[in-house]
Parts: structure tokens; sequence; C-alpha cells
């Protein structure tokens, strides 16, 4: 029986990102831009219901909600190839189209505002569901409808169905530039509160690394928006594979998730993939020999890696789950590891097994890709928390002037007073504390 997820885009970078997610997913799975499965796509032994349901006139729908607090991603998706695609009903777009002004606390606010039409969206399509095991959340924690509307869908989600497994693809600010977001700190940190408490999953995906790969491995010179979304729409793809094409392990949401979280407070999992193919460069169409011991030795590369961190010398793994996907015998899997094992590339903690995970997994029949063998780390370390620390200090510095802090008070539940950015930078602390603690060995003893 599959185990359906709806997926809910929130916000500009959510719907970018959806939009080309469920674009990847129509070439795997054979299904044309009007929803309509393709001649040469009918005898697949692929799981299309995971993401997609059946219409009465067969044609596949999307389980996914659209979400924006003013229009335009939302109306160029439905004026592109693939509007049709969508069920309109499952569209919401704010009546004064305004935005949240990159503000959290209106994204917020706006939410409380329309979250009956949004939970209604959400529960038809849940009890459209046979067996629903969970939600991906896409957005941006930068912004304002997705940083806070995001938020308070993650609330409202984790009081309205705590048994169904909440995971977000989060896409974290380049805070090595200046922003055009004046606020970003205060905004990110505000929503890492409601990722720590809220989410079981968060995949960790940061504009400053994206932007990297595509100018360094992908050779683009000026890169956009479309080539990192790209990048992100490919782990999305790629993350899902086992539950799309299953096999005999990993083939849903839990039992995935499971043995990449030991510790439930460290849930932030960072991503590599490789090799990197683009249409854009023709540096980055070069076809090379892949095999599992290339592709596994490439992910652990800090190069690959979709996420900026400042390892310490203490940093260390606390799981690893590899999704090997192509042409591969398991008898090369055993060898690859143990040749990692013996050069001690990857360090694990010290309290846990020391072992990377992998899951193998079909290519889609329906895309021809020049490489033999691709992969996906999906990686728990500590080094995360570094990136937490940029955003606190990022905040600390606004909040010793009070700069902005207007912009807040005008909403309901900032004009009293300012404890919510108390606590959601005590969360973020205790959590940065949380994965300091892990590095050590003696983590599993009790305090005395």
């Amino acid at each position: 029986m599959p185990r359906e997820i709806i997926t809910i885009q929130a916000g500009q970078c959510g719907n970018q990102i959806g939009a080309q997610f469920w674009e990847q997913l129509c070439l795997e799975h054979g299904i044309s831009a009007d929803g309509m499965l393709e001649n040469f796509a009918t005898s697949g032994n692929d799981r299309k219901d995971v993401f997609f349901y059946q219409a009465d006139d067969d044609h596949y729908i999307p389980r996914s909600i659209l979400v924006d607090l003013e229009p335009r991603v939302i109306n160029s998706i439905m004026e592109s190839n693939y509007g049709n695609l969508y069920n309109p009903e499952n569209i919401y777009l704010s009546n004064d189209g305004s935005g949240a002004g990159n503000n959290w606390a209106s994204g917020f606010s706006q939410g409380e505002r329309i979250c009956e039409d949004i939970l209604e969206m959400l529960d038809r399509e849940a009890d459209n569901s046979d067996s629903l095991e969970g939600f991906n959340l896409l957005h941006s924690i930068a912004g304002g409808t997705g940083s806070g509307l995001g938020s308070f869908l993650l609330e409202r989600l984790s009081d309205r169905y705590p048994k169904k497994l909440l995971q977000t693809y989060s896409v974290f600010p380049n805070n090595d530039d200046s922003s055009d977001v004046v606020v970003q700190p205060y905004n990110s940190l505000l929503t890492l509160k409601r990722l720590a408490k809220n989410a079981d999953c968060v995949m960790v995906l940061d504009n400053a690394a994206l932007t990297r790969i595509v100018s360094d491995r992908l050779h683009i010179q000026n890169p956009d928006i479309s080539h990192t979304n790209q990048l992100v729409s490919t782990v999305l793809s790629a993350s899902t594979t086992t539950l799309r094409y299953p096999s005999y392990m990993n083939n849903d949401l839990a039992s995935m998730i499971a043995p990449l979280i030991p510790v439930p407070k460290c849930h932030f999992i960072s991503t590599a993939y490789t090799p990197f193919t683009s249409n854009s460069s023709d540096k980055a169409k070069i076809v090379r020999k892949t095999t599992v011991l290339d592709v596994m030795r490439r992910l652990l590369q800090t190069k690959n890696k979709m996420v900026s961190t400042t390892p310490s010398k203490a940093s260390c793994y606390i799981s690893i789950l590899n999704i090997i996907q192509g042409d591969v015998e398991p008898t090369e899997v055993h060898k690859s590891l143990l040749r990692i094992r013996e050069r001690r590339i990857a360090q694990f903690i010290p309290w846990g097994p020391a072992s990377i995970q992998v899951a193998l997994t079909k290519k889609s029949p329906y895309i021809h890709t020049q490489h033999r063998v691709s992969g996906l780390m999906m990686a728990n370390h500590t080094s995360i928390a570094s990136l937490f620390s940029r955003t606190l200090l990022q905040y600390d510095r606004l909040r010793k002037r009070n700069a902005f802090l207007d912009l807040y008070r005008r909403e309901q539940m900032f004009s009293d007073s300012l404890e919510e950015f108390d606590n959601a930078r005590e969360t973020v602390h205790d959590l940065i504390s949380e994965y300091k603690a892990c590095e050590s060995e003696g983590y599993l003893k009790p305090a005395l």
C-alpha cells in the first residue's frame, strides 16, 4: 500500500522549487504536462500514487497545495506548460495580493486570518489519501510568506496531524552577501524556532552553497535563481526515489528518517549530490566514468555539499544515508564502504555506530542520463550548528540596536512585547548546544 505524501508550497521560493519538482517527477514517471500518462509509460512498476492521484478522466494530479500572499509566482506557474497539471481548488492566493513584505510577523498573522481556507484544502487532500504518511513543506526561511506563513502552517499541522510526519525542505539565506531583506536575521530566527519544535525532519538547503555549486561545478558564470532551483528539485526528486521506485528497504518516509535522526532535537539534515550535470553549460555536460566508490567518496567532499558550514576539529557525522541510483551490484557497495572505513574519510560520533547506510534504487527508465551511477547523501552532521550560530550572530547585531523592530510591532503578536524574539533565540541557542553536546563521548550518560 502506498504511503501518500502531501506537498505544501509556501511563498515565492517554495512555489518556484515546487514547480520544478513536479516537472521533474512528471518526466521521471512518463506523465505529460497536462497530467496524462504517456503511451510508453503504461507498463511501469513505479509508485506514482505517493505524490499523484488520478482524476475521473484518469489524468494525474499532484498531491500539492500552492499558497502565496502575492500572485506573481503562482500566476506564472498557471500560465506555464504545466499549468493544467494542478488542481485549481488547491491554490490559495490572498485576496488583496499585497504579500507579506518580507516580514515574518505579517506572514504569520495573515496565516491566522486565512488558516480555515488552507486547512480545508489540507483536510480534503488528507481524506483523499488511503494511508497518508506525512507532509512536505517547501519554503524559504528569510522572506515573509515562506517563513511567517510557513511557520504558522507548521504549528497548525503538528497540532492537527500529530501522528503524521512533518518534513521540510528549507532554503536558508546567503549569510555571506548583503541581502536585500534587511530583517532576514529576525525572520530566520523566528522560523528556526518552529523548525526546531514542530518539524520532524528539516532538509537544509543553503543559498550560498547552491550558488557556489552552480558556478564552480556547473561552470555557469552568472547563476540565476532558475539554476539554483534546478539543484533543489534534483535533491527533492533524488531523496524521494526510494519511495517512488520501492525496493525491500527505505520504501517509506519513516524508514528513511528514523536512522538519520537518533536524537529527536537534532533533525536538521544536510545534503550532497554527484555528479552534477546541466544543459546550460558545455563544461557541465562532460561525462566521466562513475563507480560506486567514486560517487560515495565525492559525496563526502565539502564542494559537493549543499550547505555552507564551518566544521571544527570536533565536528562529526551523527548519521549518513546514501541513496545510490543506477545499475549497481551490492558487492560494489560493500567494497566501497570497506575502503571508506579503512581510509577514515568520515568522522563519526563517539557514542554511536560509525557506519554509512546505503539505499539502492532504480533510475527512471524514461530519462536517459549519461552517467551509470549517481548519488545523494543525506547526512546529520554536528557542523550544521555553525549555520545557526551565524544566524544568531546577525540577529544579535540587529537586536542590540533595536533596528527595524517597528515593522514587527505593527502586528498583534509583537505589539505588547518582544518576548517571542527572546524565546526564539533561546530555542536556537539550545539547539546549537545540543549539537555541540553530541560531539562528546559522554553524551548518553545522564547528567548528575
